[in-house]
């Protein structure tokens, strides 16, 4: 009899978690790159069950060079994605109704990273210059940075010329390069795991030549702010990714080997990782509201930045409807 009752009530835990697997709602989150540090947060509450405990069946596919987040979410490929926001206003600008539901970055890692030997010291030295520039997308703060010196990037005498950058940093190793595209977390250690030493570059972040635009942000279609289940999901998505986030911040090591955990292709090693997670840490929003709130202040920066592009111009009017709280608010009160 008592054997019975234990069935009987191992049958019933079984079956109800089962029926709240089943309840599970799903939620699919499209990555700007592949699986590494930049993304930690996710990997975290994936792995640590925040999602699950929100009652959401998260998938988590990575980006890559081939991948274009905003084309996936378009497609109905993803639910929400990854993505910078000036790539968010042009593809916005351009009719596709992405809006920013959160902002996860609060600074930008982008940098220039130039080569001492090839005689820049400012800004003002990079006339006649080649320059290494990453595209879909990655190139508007770019643009938006030569316009405001005055450069033309048509690889004019008195402008710059660029090269469209691979997704790493061979062009200065390779001669191709004064200077290319790096990321604090990233590229710039590769420069230097490539056996370069600091004292042979000259650095420049976007965030120091009042440049920086947001970066690492997350979108949604306007439709699903039009569904109110929806937007309940999306808010457990955020409130168990800042979850996520907190825990990778504060613990760095640990996080970077939960996202190798997740990395399938067995390219990324611990030591990068390690740094990028340490490095990522700093770039995260230290917002008084909470990690996720986009700064209306910080959101028009990069909005008067981009329009500033005189020459090339990122956007040619003031966005509108391009963030909402909706989803931040309702997460701050569940």
């Amino acid at each position: 009899m008592k054997k019975n009752l234990v069935s009987l009530v191992a049958g019933t835990v079984l079956m109800a978690s089962s029926m709240m697997t089943l309840a599970a709602d799903k939620l699919t989150l499209q990555l700007k790159w592949v699986t590494q540090a930049q993304f930690a947060g996710y990997y975290v509450a994936l792995d640590k069950g925040f999602y699950k405990e929100e009652g959401l069946d998260l998938t988590i596919k990575p980006g890559g060079p081939d991948i274009a987040p905003a084309q996936v979410l378009a497609g109905g490929g993803a639910d929400v994605i990854v993505d910078w926001l000036p790539s968010a206003l042009a593809t916005r600008e351009k009719g596709l109704p992405m809006v920013n539901i959160a902002q996860i970055y609060g600074k930008s890692g982008m940098m220039l990273t130039c080569l001492k030997s090839s005689g820049i010291e400012t800004p003002k030295d990079f006339a006649g210059k080649t320059l290494g520039v990453w595209f879909y997308g990655n190139e508007y703060p770019f643009l938006s940075w030569m316009s405001k010196l005055g450069y033309a990037t048509d690889g004019s005498a008195d402008g710059v010329k660029v090269l469209k950058q691979g997704f790493n940093v061979d062009p200065l190793f390779q001669g191709q390069a004064d200077c290319v595209s790096t990321m604090t977390y990233n590229e710039y250690w590769q420069v230097l795991d490539g056996g370069m030493t600091p004292d042979e570059l000259t650095l420049f972040k976007y965030e120091d030549e009042g440049v920086a635009t947001l970066e690492d942000g997350l979108y949604v279609l306007q439709k699903s702010l039009d569904d109110p289940a929806m937007v309940t999901k999306l808010a457990k998505f955020l409130k168990a990714s800042v979850k996520g986030w907190e825990w990778a911040k504060a613990n760095p090591k640990e996080a970077a080997l939960v996202v190798l955990e997740y990395d399938d292709t067995g390219a990324q090693t611990e030591e990068h990782q390690i740094r990028m997670m340490t490095e990522v840490a700093k770039l995260l929003s230290t917002s008084s509201k909470g990690m996720g709130y986009l700064d209306p202040a910080a959101y028009q920066r990069t909005v008067d930045v981009l329009l500033g592009s005189a020459s090339t111009p990122v956007i040619t009017k003031q966005p509108e409807g391009a963030y909402s709280h909706v989803v931040f608010d309702k997460a701050m009160a569940m």
